[in-house]
């Protein structure tokens, strides 16, 4: 078997991207989807269609109503080719305000489920902020299953947890960028491989935490930048993966070796995380890396969600 067949043995292979025609190479269960990907998707030809098809079946109804009906589209056309679920990720402009991403996420799925897609197959994607983290909490309630994003700190991780999130997906490349952008020349690639990498070793901390302490919520290891920190993760629950890495994967004839395990997970216990608000946003502020990744993830997710309504507004005229 070649290393992408050998690593679903251990974990759910997601695919992140937008590009179907690159789904269907790599049979993922799974696929996730942002801003940043529909963009990069609907400005090659064969995706053209999607686009056109909104701004029609929308004409009148203003700039959001195309932008949900085109993510819709997207996401429907994915779940004909995957068999489990997508993600569709509101608006990251919201991710201060909780009761605006609870309506964006009822009405997302209420879109979804006028195509006859049962909620149980949509995850919707909110940023992992306190008012993110309060909005799935009563998504979920309401039986509406979130992916919080954005993620880069254990003090998020609990409280996602806690507020019941069905699954979390933090970001292992933009982890390891931070870290190598601080060192500048004094960074050591070599002694940050494998399970030395600063996103691999949160990744890995966030996975026990909640194995030790029994949390349901899935953890999904996100933004790879090599297959090493992929392999480095064989076993978490989850892995959302581009496509030119899962070709590297599906290309590569190397042993792959579970990583992690719940098995494992207790070998080292760690104190339980407080996540009230005060104790989240102290613990957030002290982690510079984290705070700073958040801030910058939700900008440059805004600053594409705008670039998109644009091309919208070209296409409308």
């Amino acid at each position: 078997m070649n290393q992408l067949e050998q690593l679903k043995q251990f974990t759910t292979v997601v695919a992140d991207t937008g590009d179907f025609q690159l789904m269907k190479q790599y049979t993922p269960q799974d696929a996730t989807t942002n801003p940043s990907l529909i963009l990069k998707a609907v400005q090659k030809a064969e995706y053209r269609p999607l686009l056109e098809q909104a701004v029609r079946e929308q004409h009148g109804n203003g700039t959001d109503a195309v932008m949900d009906a085109l993510l819709i589209a997207f996401g429907a056309e994915i779940l004909k080719i995957v068999p489990g679920r997508v993600s569709t990720e509101v608006d990251a402009r919201l991710s201060f305000d909780t009761d605006a991403t609870v309506a964006k996420a009822r009405h997302l799925i209420a879109l979804y489920e006028q195509r006859g897609i049962a909620r149980e197959r949509v995850l919707i994607k909110i940023a992992s902020t306190w008012e993110g983290i309060r909005a799935a909490e009563v998504l979920q309630r309401d039986g509406i299953r979130c992916n919080m994003t954005l993620l880069f700190a254990l003090v998020q991780a609990a409280a996602c947890a806690e507020a019941g999130a069905q699954l979390i997906s933090p970001f292992v490349g933009r982890i390891l960028d931070w870290h190598r952008k601080q060192a500048g020349d004094q960074w050591d690639a070599e002694a940050h491989r494998g399970a030395a990498d600063p996103g691999v070793r949160s990744v890995s901390q966030i996975y026990a935490y909640y194995k030790q302490y029994g949390y349901a919520t899935e953890v999904m290891g996100a933004s790879f930048r090599n297959v090493d920190q992929i392999l480095s993760l064989a076993g978490c629950d989850l892995l959302t993966i581009s496509p030119e890495l899962l070709e590297q994967l599906a290309a590569g004839n190397g042993d792959v070796a579970r990583q992690l395990s719940p098995d494992n997970a207790g070998r080292d216990p760690q104190p339980r995380v407080a996540v009230d608000e005060a104790s989240f946003r102290w613990q957030l502020n002290e982690d510079a890396m984290a705070t700073e990744k958040l801030a910058e993830g939700i900008r440059a997710f805004a600053a594409d969600a705008i670039k998109l309504e644009a091309l919208i507004a070209r296409v409308d005229r």
